[in-house]
Order: C-alpha cells, then structure tokens, then sequence
C-alpha cells in the first residue's frame, strides 16, 4: 500500500473507531469511503483493520439518548465535553498530581479520560441535579473507579498518595453553584478547576462567574487554582456577556491555543473554545 494510501485508510479507521465506541447513529459512519476503499486491492486489509479490537484505552458511559431528559441537560456528553478531553490528553501535565474539581460534570466523559490519562493526584466530580448524580457515580464505577464515602470524609481525611499510585481519589458532589459558601469549596484543597459546555444561558453563566469568585478566595495563603472554561460558541452574546462579568469580578483571562488531537466524532463545524482564568 503506498503511503498516501496507507495514510487515507489510517483515517478512514480512526473515524470508524470514534464513531463505534462513541455509539454513534450508523448513518453517521462513513460507509461511502469504505466502499471506495474496499473496490480497491488495498480494501481486504482495511475492513480487518476495522473488525479488529480498537486500540488504546476507552471511556465508558451510560448516558440518556435524549438532550433533555428528567428536566435537565446534564444526562448526554456534549461536545466541548469531548473537546476539553482532548486537549486536556494532550495537556497532562497540567493534572498530572494535582486534585481537580470539576463543575457541572454531566455524565462524566471530561473527568474520565482526565482520571484515566493524566495521573491526577484526585479527582471530584460535581453537579446539582439528583438523576444526573445518579447517573455519574455509576459512570465512575463502570469505568474502575472507586468512590470516596463522603465529602466530608475526603475533607477530614485527605490520605496520603504517592505520585507512583496509579488510580487517583475519587469523589462525587452534589454542588449548588448559589448556595456553595467559599469554606466549602476550600475542602476539595482544588489546584485546578474546570468546566465544560456550561454557558448555555445568562443564569448560569453569572452562577458560574460567582462560584468562580469564591473559588479566588477559598485557599487564603495558598496559589489560587488554575480554571479553564471550554464551550461551544452557540450565541455569542452568551460568550461575551461570560467574558464581561469575568472583567467586572476582576479574573482575568486568555484563551488557549486549538489543540492537534482529534480523538472524538463531534460536529466539524461546531466552534469551541477553552479559556484560562486567572483566580
């Protein structure tokens, strides 16, 4: 097979594999390359390809087939989720030894592939909504993990951990992003925050900005946590009413460069974004 060849079937596999363990619609498969490809003498090697086991680790999830579902969005793994993934594998060091705190976690995919792939040192998954917790805790064990008892377990008895463990404390909260007081983000000791696909709508965006201000005073003495904020540029009156009340609560921010990897089928022609904060 010759290397332009041989580079086409290597991307016409990768898009079988993300399609196939992302349970994507049939349709949505590229079935009109394959058959392309198949006409050709090369075509036999591929479909093997194909059929074979996938390679590499994998995330696996229960989620809603509907967008919304039980009143709430939470149930289905949207795009920037699977965008913050990828740049966060391209970013481990970034988690790796850390404990992150995830806010509005969804279904989980985000913190999965972080947990997985990056060695953070722990890991807490938050939400508010109870089916969507319900729902998250049972993704973590279904992907290995072992959950901590309590919250105030994890905040009494933090535990020693060494960076050769190789799976990091875990933990699910239940987090009101209005009601959370400062003292109570401080017990997750966070040094990295971050969030996907949360600016949906003016409410939560000056929710988000809120519970972001306590996070800047929650660890009096210590280096603030670093944040990043991946979305998916759907209103950008949303994004820039997200990036005016950043300005007014004094964070400061910057948005990260576009990532190399493409390990997930969302839409092309999505637009999606990641901003650093400074807290």
């Amino acid at each position: 097979m010759a290397p332009e060849e041989r580079a086409d079937a290597a991307r016409l596999l990768r898009g079988f594999e993300r399609r196939f363990l992302a349970a994507r619609d049939l349709r949505s498969f590229p079935w009109q390359s394959l058959e392309e490809k198949l006409r050709d003498s090369s075509g036999s090697e591929l479909l093997l390809d194909i059929l074979q086991k996938p390679s590499g680790d994998s995330v696996t999830l229960c989620e809603s087939t509907a967008i919304v579902s039980h009143g709430t969005t939470g149930l289905v793994t949207w795009n920037a989720a699977l965008y913050l993934a990828e740049w966060a594998v391209e970013n481990p060091a970034v988690f790796t030894h850390r404990t992150a705190l995830e806010l509005g976690s969804g279904a989980g995919l985000t913190g999965l592939a972080i947990c997985k792939t990056c060695r953070p040192r722990a890991y807490v998954f938050s939400d508010c909504h109870s089916r969507v917790l319900e729902q998250l805790r049972g993704n973590v064990l279904l992907n290995g993990f072992s959950l901590e008892p309590s919250i105030d377990a994890w905040a009494q008895h933090p535990g020693p951990h060494t960076p050769e463990a190789e799976r990091p404390r875990v933990a699910v909260a239940q987090l009101d992003w209005d009601t959370v007081t400062a003292p109570q983000l401080a017990a997750f000791q966070p040094d990295v925050v971050l969030a996907a696909d949360v600016l949906y709508c003016p409410e939560t965006v000056l929710s988000l900005v809120g519970v972001l201000r306590k996070l800047s005073t929650c660890r009096k003495g210590q280096q603030a946590p670093d944040a990043y904020v991946a979305f998916t540029i759907r209103n950008p009156e949303t994004c820039q009413l997200f990036t005016t009340e950043l300005g007014r609560a004094g964070i400061p921010w910057e948005e990260v460069p576009h990532h190399n990897q493409k390990l997930f089928p969302y839409e092309e022609h999505s637009e999606m974004a990641i901003l650093k904060l400074t807290l």
